[in-house]
């Protein structure tokens, strides 16, 4: 199924969406968002001239995680900005999305760019950030242009620059396009990035909230972050915290891929049951029942049909069963894959994009490669799963940024939960399933 040609139905993303709601993939212009009630948010802190601690006091209350992979209390880090601070101070938004399955946040600034615009806004106001940059994933050129646009609108309306709608608050924002390195999305590697030089991670501490972009302080925040904020404004930390769950509020979007009928992007409220997700995605495919699904990202950990099946999808269920939440991209993968082919796919991957900076990450991602790689084309070695284990766990922990966790997690939970079929693969040389590209 090919992807849906604007306009779309306004409730494609789901009954339940709030950052998504009324979207039809034409109205996404400034006067489109003022509209759906769009800048009222950043209108009423003007106006009431709302003490930013309060505004913080309220995305704290919200329960809102970071929805970029690790899920961090959102307000907690808008209050690690330093108060007292006479300079310039920074805001960035993460749009680097280039994690296998994760496609939301390109779809949030194609449909409903001024969200993030306002978002951002807001948290300037909050942290007392002047700046703010918006770092678009460098592959999607035409979200890029689309961003551009939208900040040009904001801004010839008065929503940015100096005095925002005649305020004292001054607020100028900036759109960088990237260069397509995965490598990019770790926070101080896109600093690195905006700066001009390679983009590779910083040794933390110190944190950007003390020492980031030109080593001024500075808070990064996921672009589906952002978007979110001014629901929260509008309706009350309170009113966001009871759509989800408890430490979990709000809604989420899921990029669902793979073996389904229907493969998109749904905003669904934390909490909602994996099942519901899969039907809203259509459900299997070609009627093939379910085998596993990674449920954030192809650098979470896989859990098998059964687990999943009884597991809700939010912060802390999927915790608990043994995974993350990370970005929301939820890969279904059904009963004709191999797991062998799909974690060899996924170690090349985290092979191919390690930036080569810290050793055990550079050297420990080829080395899993070669071994995956091995047991796929009959070569494996009974030990090679020990061996796999024993490398993964050389590598986790080891690095300066979590790219190298993100390669060795796949390796132990594909082991962990389908060790047979890797067994299978090493003594009879060849896989369990039918043959396929």
């Amino acid at each position: 199924m090919g992807l849906p040609v604007p306009p779309f139905a306004t409730d494609l993303f789901g009954p339940a969406a709030v950052i998504m709601k009324g979207l039809d993939g034409l109205n996404w212009h400034l006067r489109d968002y003022e509209a759906r009630g769009g800048y009222a948010a950043l209108k009423k802190i003007l106006a009431a001239k709302t003490p930013p601690g309060q505004i913080i006091a309220e995305v704290k209350k919200s329960a809102l995680r970071g929805r970029g992979g690790a899920g961090f209390p959102t307000g907690l880090k808008w209050s690690f900005m330093p108060r007292s601070y006479t300079g310039t101070k920074y805001l960035v938004c993460n749009s680097d999305e280039g994690e296998p399955g994760t496609f939301k946040d390109r779809d949030i600034l194609r449909y409903n760019p001024h969200s993030v615009i306002e978002g951002l806004a807001i948290a300037g106001y909050a942290t007392g950030a002047a700046v703010g940059y918006n770092y678009v994933h460098g592959e999607i050129w035409e979200v890029y242009e689309r961003m551009e646009q939208a900040v040009g609108e904001a801004r010839a309306a008065g929503y940015l620059g100096k005095d925002v709608l005649g305020s004292d608050f001054s607020f100028q924002l900036y759109n960088h396009h990237g260069w397509g390195a995965y490598i990019c999305g770790e926070e101080t590697a896109l600093l690195e990035s905006i700066e001009g030089k390679k983009g590779q991670p910083r040794f933390k501490p110190p944190f950007p909230a003390s020492y980031g972009l030109y080593g001024k302080p500075t808070t990064v925040n996921n672009t589906e972050t952002f978007a979110a904020v001014p629901y929260i404004i509008n309706h009350g930390g309170d009113a966001f915290l009871n759509l989800g769950r408890p430490n979990n509020g709000g809604t989420k979007i899921f990029s669902v891929s793979g073996d389904v009928a229907r493969p998109g992007n749904y905003e669904v409220p934390l909490g909602t049951p994996f099942a519901t997700l899969l039907g809203m995605a259509g459900g299997m495919r070609d009627g093939n029942k379910l085998k596993a699904v990674i449920p954030g990202g192809s650098s979470m950990p896989v859990l098998p049909a059964d687990i999943m099946m009884a597991t809700d999808m939010d912060f802390d269920s999927l915790a608990k069963a043994g995974s993350m939440l990370g970005s929301g991209a939820v890969i279904v993968m059904n009963e004709t894959r191999c797991m062998v082919k799909c974690l060899l796919r996924l170690a090349y991957f985290y092979y191919e994009e390690s930036c080569g900076q810290c050793t055990p990450c550079r050297e420990g991602t080829g080395w899993l490669y070669r071994m995956v790689d091995r047991i796929e084309h009959g070569k494996g070695r009974p030990e090679d799963l020990d061996l796999l284990d024993n490398v993964a766990d050389n590598i986790q922990g080891r690095t300066i940024c979590a790219l190298g966790d993100a390669a060795a997690l796949p390796v132990k939970s594909f082991i962990k939960h389908f060790r047979d079929e890797f067994r299978h693969h090493i003594d009879h040389k060849q896989c369990v399933v039918p043959h396929y590209i």
